[in-house]
């Protein structure tokens, strides 16, 4: 295990928006998606968080396809054009659905394993994918270390800072904060940005091409029983149960990671001491990316493609 400081990106980013987009029935949706590269090249999935969308990724995923990789770059349930298939299934944001949803679109397209990025939301997918079914992932870069939730344990108090800047989770335990949601997701969503990335400044033009994915007719149910059940103040899917069950046991991740980490990340910043590394059983490392926030591969997207190119050239399969 090494630890070491990660350059930012030195480009203005791109105004570009990520498309056409395909669709496939994949699991319980029906996921939209951008793809660019070679359909042989070695597959990457880009995973985004709460709250962003698939523009995350726009200036990542064109250098990856100009390496040669199959980039995958989905909409989350709840964002965007992605839809619930069945108006019955549950719209539950709980960790078990971000992985099963995130295997079930790798079955779809039919990639047997796939090189795993994805922060927030999106990196719980990839770490639970990670975890459970590593056979699928050849290697994994994570933000901010081990995102699989320990529901038993979350209601245990943290450091006062730490509470401060959940308050946008303790908002949606409430009735007000689920209308307030539902009324102001776009000023909800534009000040999070604001304090998670101090030092980005993007303008109204860049929020807008994504605040466009937050009018998903799912998109407050999913946030809301995200934000409640891991704190275990929201029932699950009941299908969902049993990846939840080995969830709970919090599994270790064997495969080749590297955790980036954004310096001024402004909802969970990161600290001396790396707590995320006892759970990391294989080739690990860790990275401190200067001046960039929560949002690391919107703001220092470079970090992102050196972290990806460096387990491609260290952990290739034919090596």
């Amino acid at each position: 295990m090494t630890e070491k400081p990660a350059a930012p990106a030195s480009h203005a980013p791109s105004s570009q928006r990520l498309e056409p987009l395909k669709h496939v029935d994949a699991g319980v949706l029906k996921t939209a998606y951008y793809e660019a590269g070679p359909a042989d090249g070695p597959a990457v999935m880009l995973m985004h968080g709460f709250p962003y969308d698939i523009h995350s990724y726009v200036d990542v995923a064109p250098q990856l396809a100009g390496q040669g990789c199959r980039v995958i770059v989905p909409y989350l349930r709840g964002y965007g054009p992605t839809r619930f298939l069945d108006p019955a299934t549950p719209r539950s944001g709980e960790q078990a659905a971000l992985g099963d949803d995130l295997r079930a679109l790798m079955d779809a397209l039919g990639i047997e394993s796939a090189y795993l990025a994805g922060y927030d939301w999106g990196g719980r997918a990839c770490c639970i994918v990670s975890a459970l079914w590593p056979e699928r992932v050849r290697g994994l870069v994570t933000y901010g270390g081990y995102n699989i939730q320990h529901i038993a344990s979350a209601n245990r108090p943290a450091p006062v800072a730490q509470e401060y800047r959940y308050w946008y989770q303790w908002y949606l335990h409430t009735e007000r904060g689920a209308a307030g949601l539902a009324a102001n997701r776009h000023d909800y969503c534009k000040l999070l940005w604001r304090l998670w990335s101090p030092n980005w400044q993007f303008d109204e033009a860049t929020y807008a091409r994504t605040g466009s994915s937050f009018d998903n007719p799912d998109f407050v149910a999913v946030s809301v029983q995200s934000y409640r059940h891991r704190y275990g103040k929201a029932p699950g899917d009941p299908a969902l149960a049993p990846i939840e069950a080995r969830l709970a046991a919090r599994p270790t991740i064997a495969v080749p990671t590297i955790n980036i980490h954004g310096a001024a990340d402004g909802v969970d910043p990161p600290v001396a001491t790396d707590g995320a590394a006892r759970f990391f059983t294989g080739p690990y490392e860790r990275r401190i990316v200067p001046v960039a926030g929560h949002f690391l591969p919107r703001e220092t997207p470079e970090a992102v493609v050196t972290a990806l190119t460096d387990l491609r050239a260290r952990y290739s399969p034919s090596q």
